[in-house]
């Protein structure tokens, strides 16, 4: 199975990514939306994607894409991140100057560089790929951050293991798939299949402009007693000064959940099931 991931071989997505599919073939993309557009044409077969982190929060481009591309969400996991140190072979820590990483990764190892200040941190676009560039251009005065796995792809040397500020570190990580009609009985209605033993549902909706909207849109799930486990607000895109509320509620595809749902359609402007699927 294809399953395409943004960021090079290495990257915590292909990390992700072998833990949900173990034998899947990882496709690197550049960008999210070419990763979303691999789904939609059918070039591969699935995508694994980070949607949350538990330090810097949601991903908000994957979030957007999410509402605006066919796509479903079939799974989650969470994957424990662990930063580490990588430099060429025969490459010392004394004689690093400079470690590449993306921006994320970077703010995440500040205590690396107070206990190291003439260790300048250089944003780069992937984890995985400065590694990749460390060690392509064989330079000896640098380094990147990334997951071991990257170490092992491009061969390179640990310099320093978990230098993670913060050791309850976790990547929250979607596996989606194009959203088609299917004739299964698991079909939803919406375009998903819900695999068994799915209990979280994910959607988006946006309230209309009028006093006590947004307390009408939750009172469907609190009538019902569904528990909602994460309630975030996003701009819409193209219309300033409106907003797209994304909650997660921790129930599958049973009445309650159905009933609210239709209730919720009444009350909003739009609702789209993001996916309903097993919580990690």
């Amino acid at each position: 199975m294809k399953v395409a991931i943004q960021g090079e071989r290495g990257a915590f997505s292909h990390e992700a990514a072998e833990k949900m599919l173990p034998r899947c073939t990882v496709v690197p993309c550049a960008r999210s939306a070419e990763v979303f557009d691999r789904v939609e044409h059918g070039s591969v077969a699935a995508a694994v994607i980070p949607i949350e982190n538990t330090l810097a929060g949601t991903v908000a481009e994957h979030a957007d894409l999410l509402v605006s591309r066919g796509v479903y969400i079939q799974a989650e996991f969470l994957l424990r991140i662990v930063h580490n140190v990588i430099a060429a072979p025969g490459v010392g820590l004394s004689t690093v100057k400079r470690v590449l990483s993306h921006p994320v990764a970077l703010d995440q190892c500040r205590d690396f560089f107070r206990r190291n200040p003439q260790v300048e941190s250089v944003p780069f676009y992937d984890t995985a790929g400065s590694v990749k560039h460390v060690i392509a251009n064989k330079l000896k005065d640098a380094a990147g951050i990334a997951s071991r796995k990257a170490a092992q792809e491009y061969s390179g040397k640990v310099l320093e293991s978990s230098i993670e500020d913060d050791k309850r570190n976790f990547t929250r990580f979607f596996l989606i798939r194009k959203l088609v009609r299917s004739r299964s009985k698991r079909d939803v209605g919406y375009g998903g299949v819900i695999p068994q033993g799915a209990n979280k549902t994910s959607i988006a909706f946006q309230v209309k402009n009028m006093p006590g909207a947004l307390f009408k849109s939750l009172s469907v799930f609190a009538l019902r007693d569904i528990s909602l486990s994460k309630i975030e607000s996003r701009p819409m895109r193209g219309r300033p000064w409106e907003y797209v509320f994304y909650v997660d509620f921790l129930r599958g595809d049973d009445e309650p959940a159905r009933n609210a749902l239709r209730h919720l359609g009444e009350v909003a402007e739009f609702v789209k099931v993001l996916g309903i699927y097993p919580a990690a």
